[in-house]
């Protein structure tokens, strides 16, 4: 294998890796904050409604039943397991980005080849495929806006596609639609009655 086909494939595997450790890392931020958020949430909304009363109406007090039920759903996640297997995939990533360096720097290509397979099958051993609701999108955040990824995007170009998830654009979307549908509908019933 060629350098270049070589920099190009190290550069592909360190960003599938790079989303995995910030989608574990997110989901491990959700499931170790998560329930303390909802309860602390949750306990500040009961304490106003002693003094607002709109606030002890049954759609406030469904909506905080459902958010304790999310906090169970939350809790059957391991924080520790997720925190530990995004510090070895962060481990992979590290291993990677040090191997792009050296063949860029001129070392042997068929050296850096296995050491690459080697990388890529101890990566697998490494993931927990299952992750929380919305960690994809907060994984995106997460390796967008937070991390350095300047090695990466020496061999692919990101788009505003790649940073923006397909699903956040769909509700996007919907968010939209719905929203002017509503105001037209608003403007619509306010014209019949007027």
């Amino acid at each position: 294998m060629d350098k270049d086909r070589l920099l190009r494939l190290i550069a592909e595997k360190g960003y599938d890796v790079l989303f995995g450790v910030k989608k574990t890392f997110a989901t491990y931020d959700i499931v170790s904050k998560g329930p303390g958020w909802i309860g602390f949430i949750s306990l500040a909304v009961g304490v106003f409604a002693l003094i607002y009363d709109p606030l002890s109406a049954k759609l406030p007090s469904a909506i905080l039943v459902i958010a304790g039920i999310a906090s169970l759903y939350i809790s059957f996640y391991r924080a520790e397991e997720y925190e530990r297997s995004a510090n070895s995939q962060l481990s992979i990533y590290n291993k990677l980005k040090s191997l792009y360096l050296s063949v860029q720097s001129g070392s042997d290509p068929v050296a850096a080849k296995t050491e690459y397979d080697a990388i890529d099958a101890n990566y697998y051993s490494t993931t927990m495929s299952k992750q929380i609701f919305l960690s994809g999108w907060y994984a995106h955040y997460k390796l967008f806006a937070e991390t350095q990824i300047d090695w990466l995007e020496e061999q692919r170009q990101f788009t505003w596609k790649d940073k923006w998830p397909v699903s956040a654009r769909i509700t996007i979307v919907v968010v939209a639609v719905a929203a002017v549908a509503g105001v037209i509908l608003w403007i619509f019933r306010s014209n019949l009655c007027a």
